[in-house]
Protein backbone atom coordinates (compact mmCIF):
# COMPACT_ATOMS: atom_id res chain seq x y z
CA UNK A 1 0.00 0.00 0.00
CA UNK A 2 1.39 3.24 -1.06
CA UNK A 3 1.58 5.70 1.63
CA UNK A 4 2.67 9.76 1.72
CA UNK A 5 2.55 11.38 4.47
CA UNK A 6 3.88 15.00 4.82
CA UNK A 7 4.14 16.61 8.00
CA UNK A 8 6.01 19.58 9.33
CA UNK A 9 2.94 22.46 8.65
CA UNK A 10 2.22 24.79 11.16
CA UNK A 11 1.34 28.67 11.97
CA UNK A 12 4.32 30.73 11.98
CA UNK A 13 4.89 34.43 11.02
CA UNK A 14 6.08 36.43 8.19
CA UNK A 15 9.53 35.92 7.44
CA UNK A 16 9.80 32.69 9.47
CA UNK A 17 11.44 29.69 8.07
CA UNK A 18 9.54 25.93 7.98
CA UNK A 19 10.63 22.33 7.03
CA UNK A 20 8.11 20.08 5.38
CA UNK A 21 8.68 16.62 5.16
CA UNK A 22 7.01 13.32 2.86
CA UNK A 23 7.90 10.21 4.51
CA UNK A 24 6.94 7.59 1.64
CA UNK A 25 6.04 3.84 1.75
CA UNK A 26 4.89 0.86 -0.40
CA UNK A 27 7.00 1.49 -3.16
CA UNK A 28 10.32 1.71 -4.55
CA UNK A 29 11.09 5.64 -3.19
CA UNK A 30 14.55 5.71 -5.14
CA UNK A 31 12.61 4.73 -8.49
CA UNK A 32 10.12 8.25 -8.66
CA UNK A 33 10.62 11.66 -9.26
CA UNK A 34 9.02 13.65 -6.26
CA UNK A 35 7.37 16.67 -6.22
CA UNK A 36 6.09 19.24 -4.00
CA UNK A 37 2.70 21.42 -5.19
CA UNK A 38 0.17 23.46 -2.97
CA UNK A 39 -3.13 25.16 -2.62
CA UNK A 40 -3.86 28.48 -1.17
CA UNK A 41 -7.34 29.74 0.15
CA UNK A 42 -9.45 30.02 -2.92
CA UNK A 43 -6.47 29.10 -5.57
CA UNK A 44 -5.67 26.69 -7.95
CA UNK A 45 -3.35 23.94 -6.86
CA UNK A 46 -0.01 24.98 -8.26
CA UNK A 47 3.64 23.60 -8.82
CA UNK A 48 5.96 23.77 -5.98
CA UNK A 49 9.60 22.32 -6.73
CA UNK A 50 10.49 18.64 -7.99
CA UNK A 51 13.78 16.60 -7.75
CA UNK A 52 14.45 13.91 -9.64
CA UNK A 53 15.53 10.01 -8.33
CA UNK A 54 18.89 11.15 -6.76
CA UNK A 55 18.42 14.96 -6.67
CA UNK A 56 20.80 15.88 -9.66
CA UNK A 57 17.86 17.35 -11.64
CA UNK A 58 15.91 20.67 -9.52
CA UNK A 59 13.49 22.56 -10.41
CA UNK A 60 11.60 25.33 -8.38
CA UNK A 61 8.17 27.53 -9.88
CA UNK A 62 9.89 30.53 -11.13
CA UNK A 63 8.69 32.67 -7.88
CA UNK A 64 10.07 30.73 -5.40
CA UNK A 65 13.37 29.91 -6.65
CA UNK A 66 15.77 31.08 -3.71
CA UNK A 67 13.46 30.76 -0.91
CA UNK A 68 12.49 27.21 -0.59
CA UNK A 69 14.97 24.06 -1.57
CA UNK A 70 13.59 20.76 -2.34
CA UNK A 71 16.01 17.68 -1.18
CA UNK A 72 15.34 14.18 -0.91
CA UNK A 73 16.92 11.55 1.46
CA UNK A 74 16.65 7.58 -0.23
CA UNK A 75 18.38 5.59 2.42
CA UNK A 76 15.06 7.00 4.98
CA UNK A 77 12.36 7.30 2.09
CA UNK A 78 11.70 11.37 2.84
CA UNK A 79 11.44 14.06 0.76
CA UNK A 80 11.64 17.59 2.07
CA UNK A 81 11.12 21.13 1.66
CA UNK A 82 12.98 23.95 3.18
CA UNK A 83 10.98 27.04 3.37
CA UNK A 84 12.99 30.51 4.33
CA UNK A 85 11.63 34.01 4.30
CA UNK A 86 7.93 32.99 4.12
CA UNK A 87 5.13 35.26 3.43
CA UNK A 88 1.47 35.43 3.95
CA UNK A 89 0.98 34.62 0.27
CA UNK A 90 3.06 30.92 0.85
CA UNK A 91 0.20 29.84 2.44
CA UNK A 92 -1.59 27.01 1.70
CA UNK A 93 -1.93 23.34 1.56
CA UNK A 94 1.28 21.86 0.47
CA UNK A 95 1.07 18.38 -0.96
CA UNK A 96 3.97 15.90 -1.76
CA UNK A 97 3.39 13.51 -4.89
CA UNK A 98 5.92 10.88 -6.92
CA UNK A 99 6.01 10.32 -10.43
CA UNK A 100 7.64 7.51 -12.19
CA UNK A 101 10.59 7.72 -14.76
CA UNK A 102 12.24 9.78 -12.20
CA UNK A 103 15.21 10.67 -13.80
CA UNK A 104 14.15 14.12 -14.36
CA UNK A 105 11.99 16.51 -12.68
CA UNK A 106 8.05 17.07 -13.22
CA UNK A 107 6.05 20.26 -13.08
CA UNK A 108 2.58 18.58 -14.73
CA UNK A 109 0.28 17.22 -11.88
CA UNK A 110 -0.78 14.75 -14.68
CA UNK A 111 2.80 12.85 -14.45
CA UNK A 112 2.56 12.23 -10.46
CA UNK A 113 0.75 8.95 -9.62
CA UNK A 114 0.81 9.52 -5.71
CA UNK A 115 0.09 11.95 -4.03
CA UNK A 116 -0.58 12.51 -0.14
CA UNK A 117 -3.20 14.28 1.85
CA UNK A 118 -1.22 17.76 2.53
CA UNK A 119 -0.29 19.61 5.33
CA UNK A 120 -1.42 23.09 6.13
CA UNK A 121 0.70 26.15 6.46
CA UNK A 122 -0.31 29.38 7.72
CA UNK A 123 1.97 32.69 7.48
CA UNK A 124 0.39 35.68 9.16
CA UNK A 125 2.09 39.16 8.89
Amino acid sequence: QVQLVESGGGSVQTGDSLTLSCAASGYTFDAYAMGWFRQGPGKEREFVASISWYGRHIKYADSLTGRFTISRDNAKNILYLQMNNLKPEDTAVYTCAAAPGGNYYYTEEDRYRFWGQGTQVTVSS
